[in-house]
């Protein structure tokens, strides 16, 4: 019983100091010790739209082989550098070469049977009478010696008919020399429409041949292989791509952009580039495509952007998660105070300012701002105190983007 009633006690006593405590702190508090203010800077204000998404290396290929048979050869590992038109990979595909060296004989036996024909007499079907022309030119040659002895003797109206006579011969070597079409005979026409079809047979079977091999598009990286020497390529497997290729000197960023900002974005702007994976990485780069087609998710609007980076690192690699801060306006080294130190309204800002000890409503202009932080074209000066609102007081109707 007694230990009860001293607890109660000690109880009271901690309420009653607790009381009185408050009352001392409270009576020895100013009104201005209170107060939450916050000084005029310089800085830069940097107004940006954000473009998120994902670093992407456009330039990939994903290749196949284009006629079954056997995997004969895998000619590079993964992460190997290749170079354009180097043989990656090959079939063994013996019927393929045959069908060439076959193709190959039939064409080279159709150009034999043409020109043992009087087909070495007609080099096109289409000829120029050389021979006109020669003589047309001789012509001409003439007149135009005997036109000068009769110039040189005064005779000038003889000349002048040997100089007519002149450029008809010209007219009629001109003629001469245009092409014009010979009829060959049916037997040699016939020989050349089966020169033709061996060359095109010559050029399948060249081609199909090709099918069985994989080149590199382009310098590169080998990024993967799915296949191996020995393993049968069918008509079911022809489709899945055997190697994956990537051009690892060529990466740029592709983000979405709201629908709100869109119209503040230009081709061109700087942007900066942040990675989730490099956070101490800041890249450099530059708006180089705004879709003119929009698309929409779950009733949001927005943009497909690509943003060219003008300042790789070699870290970055295909798909990392990246934010685009798109510079649209910056001002630098200019006054400052923080978004929630202004009241008032977007018509009429204001600010409370604390000029020795006591409070001063002040009118403002407010220039640009990056939503945390607004230029103060006028109305403060650097260094002056303005107060920021209690958590009671809210700024009058006043709200900055």
């Amino acid at each position: 019983m007694k230990k009860r009633r001293k607890i109660i006690i000690t109880i009271i006593c901690v309420v009653v100091i607790g009381i009185v405590l408050g009352v001392v702190l409270t009576r020895g508090t100013s009104p201005e010790s209170a107060l939450t203010t916050v000084n005029v800077t310089r800085g830069d204000i940097v107004k940006t739209v954000l473009a998120d998404g994902s670093l992407e290396m456009p330039n990939k290929a994903y290749l196949s082989f284009g006629a079954t048979g056997t995997v004969e050869e895998v000619l590079v590992d993964e992460g190997n550098n290749v170079t354009e038109g180097q043989v990656l990979a090959r079939l063994d595909a013996p019927s393929l070469e045959s069908s060439v060296e076959m193709a190959q004989a039939q064409y080279e036996t159709a150009q034999i049977n043409l020109m043992k024909t009087i087909y070495p007499h007609y080099t096109t079907e289409e000829g120029t009478d050389m021979p006109g022309v020669w003589l047309a030119l001789e012509e001409a040659q003439d007149n135009l010696e005997q036109a000068q002895e009769l110039l040189d003797e005064g005779r000038i109206e003889e000349a002048q008919v040997l100089l007519d006579l002149i450029e008809g011969n010209l007219s009629k070597a001109e003629e001469k020399s245009i092409a014009r079409t010979f009829q060959l005979p049916w037997s040699v026409k016939l020989l050349e429409l089966q020169l033709d079809i061996a060359r095109a047979n010559l050029d399948a079977a060249e081609l199909n041949l090709e099918k069985a091999v994989i080149v590199a598009p382009f310098d590169g990286v080998v990024a993967d292989i799915t296949i191996t020497e020995g393993k049968e390529i069918s008509t079911a497997t022809l489709a899945t791509p055997a190697i994956s290729l990537v051009d690892t000197s060529e990466i740029e960023m592709r983000g979405f952009i709201d629908e709100i900002d869109i119209a503040m974005v230009q081709l061109g702007q700087e942007a900066n580039i942040l990675l989730d994976a490099l956070p101490d990485e800041e890249i450099e780069g530059r708006v180089a495509f705004i879709s003119p087609i929009g698309t929409t998710l779950i009733g949001v609007v927005s943009y497909d952007t690509i943003i060219t980076l003008e300042n790789p690192v070699a870290e970055l690699r295909d798909s990392m998660s990246a934010t685009a801060e798109i510079i649209i306006e910056r001002r630098d080294d200019v006054l400052s105070i923080p978004n929630r130190a202004i009241r008032g309204t977007l018509e009429n800002p204001m600010v409370v300012v604390l000029v020795d000890g006591q409070q001063e409503e002040r009118e403002i202009t407010l220039g640009l701002t990056d939503g945390i932080n607004t230029e103060v074209l006028s109305g403060l000066q650097e260094g002056e105190k303005v107060i920021l609102p209690t958590s009671e007081e809210r700024p009058d109707g006043f709200f900055m983007m």
